[in-house]
């Protein structure tokens, strides 16, 4: 059982407010421009693809560029393990700092590549190599934020609190889509496919200094600090963010692959694979499609939250249920529609019924998995299986989509998200509710007093 150091004394009411919402801006902004690089290279590759890969199909020219966006998932694990191990032992904040530097390097070589006209395929292996160095990024990016955001939040609104990293991606993908509607509006089509798509990634690495200035700014939480400074011994602190701590909590890590599964083909589906499935299948101009997913996506934004908000209250397995059953029933109907979808207007309607039903998980999802796991190894128990689940699903949904599409059977990728989403279903089901979950010494001893209260000097261990 874990010892951890006494808590420090608490901040004034006015220094904490000001401390919780320096963290929020700074884990939401720094991840708000690493997923910014990541999706604006989904979002602009209808106009590089035959840039880096010749021949007259641009189905088969798309499904190019979306194994390479497939195979940047592959380095995820690899940066959800080293980097989510830096952040278990170094500390959430060194982790995002790191993050953020990566990313914007990636940023600069894509922005640089030479076309396959230039160099033949060196421009693709520089695009692949950009792409490995995003995934590693935003491998660990994603547990370190998420990380972050839940334990620098009050206790009874980590819910609100975690909503805004999906807030944050989501905007950083809708800061690549405004980019794209504002160059379609200004240049021509042969302009952007000559030079314009180069634009946002020179921009993503401008943005990223001013985010690595930020995060430097920022506080460790009261959670790795009680870790950090004293508590757990010498053999303990050694094997924080280890894989040998983290086979110990091998259910949770389980846990985390199974409720990712779902979740993460449904987001991707609706989001870097709609404009394609848009323009490709719906016959929409790509203008239109972009506004369509633009708009949507602004409102799913918009919508984080409110239903954070709500799990803080009833809890969170209510709503990732509630995006289970609409994903495994509704998946079919819905994608079927969109590919019909004649307008705007019908199209825009269709794309936020889907987006609220992902809400149920994307709002919540960051805090469910940090509260599954202990200080020790939160970042890594995040990023790992997290990044498993999103290497083998996410990643190459929008390839998979794009297979069945080319092989001639486009609807069986439907019934693939919807078998997904009730394997998640299910284990939405059976676990349990992690919404009281203690996260640091502070709230178990506040557990402890609650249900069985002790005189002043006695000290609750954290029942981990």
């Amino acid at each position: 059982m874990s010892s951890y150091a006494a808590a420090p004394a608490p901040p004034s009411p006015g220094e904490e407010r000001r401390r919780r919402r320096l963290a929020l801006v700074g884990g939401s902004l720094g991840n708000l421009v690493e997923w910014y690089d990541w999706f604006v290279y989904a979002s602009f590759a209808i106009y590089f693809a035959d840039s880096f890969f010749p021949g007259d199909n641009p189905t088969t020219q798309l499904m190019n560029t979306a194994g390479i966006f497939a195979v940047g998932f592959l380095m995820r694990p690899v940066g959800g393990w080293v980097l989510g191990r830096a952040a278990d032992r170094h500390g959430r904040k060194s982790a995002l700092t790191l993050t953020v530097t990566m990313m914007s390097v990636a940023a600069l070589l894509i922005a640089v590549a030479p076309t396959y006209g230039q160099a033949g395929y060196l421009g693709a292996g520089v695009l692949l190599f950009a792409r490995l160095l995003q995934g590693m990024s935003i491998g660990g990016e994603y547990a370190a934020s998420a990380t972050y955001l839940t334990e620098a939040s009050a206790r009874d609104r980590r819910g609100l609190g975690s909503s805004f990293q999906y807030v944050s991606m989501t905007c950083g993908q809708l800061l690549g889509l405004g980019i794209l509607i504002t160059m379609q509006h200004t240049l021509t089509t042969a302009q952007l496919e000559s030079w314009g798509w180069r634009v946002p990634f020179v921009l993503g690495a401008l943005f990223a200094v001013v985010v690595f200035w930020l995060r430097r700014r920022l506080q460790e939480t009261d959670a790795f600090r009680e870790q950090s400074e004293g508590g757990e011994g010498e053999e303990d602190d050694g094997a924080r963010g280890t894989l040998k701590v983290l086979w110990q909590h091998r259910r949770q890590a389980g846990l985390v692959m199974a409720l990712t599964l779902g979740g993460t083909v449904a987001y991707y589906t609706y989001t870097t694979y709609l404009t394609k499935y848009l323009v490709g299948s719906a016959g929409m101009e790509k203008k239109t499609a972009t506004l369509v997913s633009f708009t949507a996506l602004a409102l799913f934004a918009v919508l984080q939250p409110f239903a954070g908000m709500l799990s803080d209250r009833i809890g969170r397995r209510p709503l990732l249920i509630t995006f289970a059953v609409g994903c495994t029933l509704g998946t079919y109907p819905l994608m079927t529609a969109l590919g019909s979808a004649s307008s705007y207007w019908s199209a825009l309607g269709l794309s936020l019924l889907a987006l609220v039903i992902v809400t149920g998980y994307t709002s919540i999802n960051a805090a469910v998995k940090a509260e599954l796991f202990p200080t020790r190894v939160r970042a890594l128990g995040v990023a790992l299986p997290y990044a498993i689940a999103n290497a083998l699903f996410g990643g190459t949904a929008e390839y998979v989509a794009l297979w069945f599409k080319s092989s001639g059977h486009e609807t069986w990728f439907f019934w693939y998200v919807s078998g997904c989403a009730l394997v998640s279903l299910v284990t939405y089901v059976l676990m349990p509710d992690t919404r009281r979950a203690a996260l640091s010494r502070a709230e178990a001893e506040a557990d402890a007093a609650a249900v069985h209260p002790a005189p002043a000097a006695a000290r609750a261990p954290l029942p981990r």
